[in-house]
Parts: structure tokens; sequence; C-alpha cells
């Protein structure tokens, strides 16, 4: 008997926004006021900030023919260059509208993205018209970058009331760490700021400053704790010079995956010393960086340029201390720049030379994210047919690591299982129940293989295959078990015609 694992879609459920933990929120709240510590910034510092008002709307994971319901968001954000204002990229995903007003509430500008960057949560945003940018920015003042803070200096968080009344909360730079704050995966050098926030204006993210410079972006607060995840100088500071040029290129990657050696058996058989640290390459992406170097599964890390790593992945940063080693790539390189790996190849050490790149989500078997870009399906005869994503993995609920299929989870940790075969994953999510798809009501989660005996390699192979075939019935196999069912060709279409006069805006998408 099939196990069927049920991913929420179609009509039977409205999909709606996962809930956000009960202590941490995106937008800033704040606690009650009461504390003592938020002061009044210098009277100019308004010059230097705008609010950014953001209308965002996702697609549904459970019917990809529609859009979920809009949502509101409010931000404060640095003005960091004539008519340049940076914020993070959470607020400008899947956005239908932004627009830029002035503190006090009196001049407004349609915005949009000059550079964004999902995996490291910044955006970079200016008006649509001139006219009006010349409008809202007149007496401005752009914001200096700070110099990377130390851990235990005071950094400042803005705040500006919706009365005018502008706060500095002080806080204590508390720690460092190499955390991912938006997309899970993506880990980038992040400021752990305690401060005790005041009752101000609701806003999704603040400017953090140090003596009148931007230090960093406020992404979260932790009402219970009284923390604050802020985007670093380091990481703030490189994004801004990656988008100096009108050519934004991101973050580079190694493409490695790695495990820890912590184990004396298994340093032992890497031939690893007491002395040494190292991580385990595990898997090489296939395109990436390492592989195009030369880089081996297998290999042990051992440093790079020049910078040791221990058995758990850390290394010494002269400002900050112990941070992880992703750091040394992903957090202090650009796109294109040459780092040199030491390694340790069946015992004997060798010395790399890497070029960085960048790795495109688009090329992913199996995509984190794809923002502000419809996602592909097919609705043939009722059943629906969808491309993995890791949204739709994520709709399994909180826990989907372990509720959602284990074919899927095979395939977003193993994508080599699929190289050279297939470009991404095609599953049947579910079906319609239509006179077409008697007996399939239950099917759900199955992985598609061939259509009509042709391989099904992404979406717009599915249509073809479908559209190309000129019997009265379809047969559809599933990777699963080789299990194959049967459409009726006449069936399928005279319930598709009704769909499209029945509220379904479209039966295909293969973009």
């Amino acid at each position: 008997m099939r196990a069927i694992h049920t991913l929420p879609l179609l009509f039977a459920l409205t999909a709606c926004e996962p809930a956000k933990d009960a202590e941490t929120s995106k937008a800033v709240t704040t606690t009650p006021p009461g504390a003592e510590s938020a002061q009044p910034p210098v009277a100019d510092i308004k010059s230097s900030v705008v609010r950014i008002n953001s209308t965002q709307q996702s697609w549904n994971p459970a019917q990809p023919w529609e859009k979920n319901t809009p949502s509101q968001r409010r931000a404060l954000a640095a003005i960091i260059a004539p008519q340049r204002v940076i914020t993070t990229a959470e607020l400008v995903a899947d956005a239908t509208f932004l627009e830029l007003e002035s503190p006090d509430g009196t001049h407004f500008a349609q915005a949009r993205v000059i550079a964004v960057d999902y995996e490291a949560n910044l955006a970079l945003l200016g008006p649509v018209s001139e006219r009006e940018g010349n409008v809202l920015f007149a007496n401005t003042t752009p914001l200096g970058l700070a110099p990377a803070p130390k851990i235990g200096q005071t950094l400042e968080i803005l705040q500006i009331e919706d009365n005018g009344v502008s706060l500095l909360t002080p806080g204590n730079l508390q720690s460092v760490d190499v955390a991912s704050n938006f997309l899970d995966g993506h880990n980038f050098l992040t400021f752990l700021v305690k401060a005790s926030m005041q009752s101000a204006a609701s806003s999704f993210s603040l400017p953090v400053l140090q003596n009148g410079k931007l230090a960093g972006v406020l992404i979260s607060y932790n009402s219970k704790d009284q923390i604050c995840d802020v985007a670093s100088t380091d990481i703030v500071t490189r994004f801004i010079k990656g988008c100096s040029n009108g050519d934004y290129k991101s973050f580079p990657s190694l493409g490695v995956s790695t495990a820890r050696t912590e184990d004396s058996s298994f340093r032992q058989w890497l031939k690893l010393s007491d002395t040494q640290g190292g991580l385990y390459i595990n898997s090489v992406r296939t395109g990436g960086a390492a592989e195009a170097s030369g880089v081996k599964k297998g290999d042990v890390l051992l440093a790079v340029d020049g910078q040791e790593i221990d058995r758990r992945g850390y290394y010494q940063n002269p400002n900050y201390g112990s941070l992880h080693w992703g750091h040394l790539v992903r957090g202090e390189k650009s796109t294109g720049d040459v780092v040199t790996l030491s390694l340790l190849r069946d015992g004997q050490p060798l010395e790399i030379k890497a070029t960085l790149a960048r790795e495109e989500e688009s090329s992913k078997l199996i995509p984190a994210y794809s923002f502000g870009k419809a996602p592909n399906f097919l609705v043939k005869g009722g059943l629906v047919f969808q491309e993995l994503s890791r949204p739709l993995l994520e709709s399994f609920g909180e826990n989907w690591q372990s509720r959602a299929p284990l074919d899927f989870l095979d395939a977003l940790k193993n994508p080599e299982k699929y190289e050279g075969k297939v470009d991404r994953i095609i599953f049947l999510s579910g079906s319609i129940p239509t006179p077409a798809t008697v007996g399939y009501e239950s099917l759900r989660n199955l992985i598609v293989q061939k259509v009509n005996g042709k391989d099904v390699k992404n979406m717009k192979s599915l249509i073809d295959a479908f559209q190309g075939n000129l019997e009265e019935r379809h047969s559809i196999k599933f990777q699963q078990d080789d299990f194959t069912i049967y459409l009726d060709e006449a069936a399928s279409s005279a319930v598709d015609s009704q769909l499209l006069k029945r509220g379904i805006t479209r039966l295909s998408r293969s973009e």
C-alpha cells in the first residue's frame, strides 16, 4: 500500500501565510514603553531616512494559477546615496507596489527595485519618477557607512513615531554569528544586538547606526529576550559596493557541502593529525566554482586563503573572533575573486585556486525561491502537475523536513541522482474531482517520469508530451513503483473547457 502524504492544495483549503513566532516578529512593534534607553537623535537625522510602503502578493502554492491575498508592510530605510535607499529583500519580495514616503508624510514617490539579493536579505531602492524623486529627496543627506564595530560596542536603532518624533535606542553588540535570516541555508554575518526597544510606529525594518553612520539594517526583534538581528556592517557595505556600478553580481559561492571531522575514527580514516582541523567535503555542486577548480568529493578543506578551519568549521576572524568558515567566501569575497583552498586528499596536502562564481537559483533542480516569478504548472482533465520547489516543500508545514514525501526530500538532498536526466522535478500534486479523474482522487505527490512514452524533464516537456499525443488516451508513468495511470483525451479536454469557464484563469504555464 503506497503511503499518501498530503500537500494542502486545490479547492479544499485556503492558503495563508505561516504564523510568526509569538516572541519574534519581523515588524518592530516593540515592548511597552517604560525603559529609559531611547534618546532623541540629532535634529537632522530625519533628513537621512524615508519610509517605505510595500504591497506584496505571493503566488498560491496550492493553486498555482492564482495569487494569495495581498498584504502590506511598512519600514524605515536609510538614504545611502542620492535618491537611493537600502532595506531588506524580504520587504520587496513579491511586491506589486512600492512607495517611498518622507518621514513627515507630506511627500511620496513610487519606488522601484534597483538591486536585490534575497539570499543576503538586502535591497536597494530608488524612485520611479525623477520628478517625484527630486521633490521627495530635496534637502536630504545620505548616511555614510560606519566602520565594522567591535563586540561590546554600542549601536543605535533609529525609529520615528507617526507624529514625527524620532528615537535612537542604544543597544549593545552582544555577539556576531553567520546565520540565515530570510532564506534557510543562506548564511551571512549577522549582529545580535541587545536593546530595549521603545513603543513607536510599527516598522518591518529599521536603520542601525553608530556615531551617526549606517552600521546595519534591523531584520527582526525578539521582544522577550530584547535581541535584535541586524544585517552586519560588513555585508551591507559589500552589497552597496556591488551596486555601485549598476551591474550587481550578488554574493559568490564555492559550491560544496561539508561535514565536521570531530569523530576520532573518521579523522583517522581521513588521515588527519591531531593538530589539524578541517571539514570533509561530502558533495561538490556540478558547475560550481569548486568543481571547476578540481575539488573532489572526499577532500578535506583545511584552510581558505591561509585562514585555518577547525574540525567544527570555524576560523578566527580578527575583528569578531570565532566565525563559521562560510564568511570567508560569502562575506569577504566577490564573484570572480580567486581564493586559495588548502586541502587534504588521500592524506596528501594539496593547494587549489578557485575562481568564485554565483550559483543561479534557476539552474538548481529544486529552486529555493522564485520571487516575482509565477510558478509553472499544468492542469489536465483535473490532474494538477507542478515543479517541485523549496516553497512547495515548506507548505507541508513547520516540520516539512520529516513530513514531506521521502522521494522529494531525497531529491533535495541528492540532486546529483537526477543530473543529466531532468531539469526540474515534475510531480502530480493532486486532482480536482472531475469526470476525467474518477478513481484518481487520492493520488498526489507522485514524481512524473514519462507521459505518452516521452521523458519528462521540465514543465514544457510535460505540456508538449500531452499536446503531441494523437491517441485516444494519455499514459502517465510515475517514478514510484513504475506506477502508470491513463487519462481519456476526449473527457479531459471537455473538463479543461469547463474549468476555464468556472474560474481557473489558465490551465498551464511554462516560463
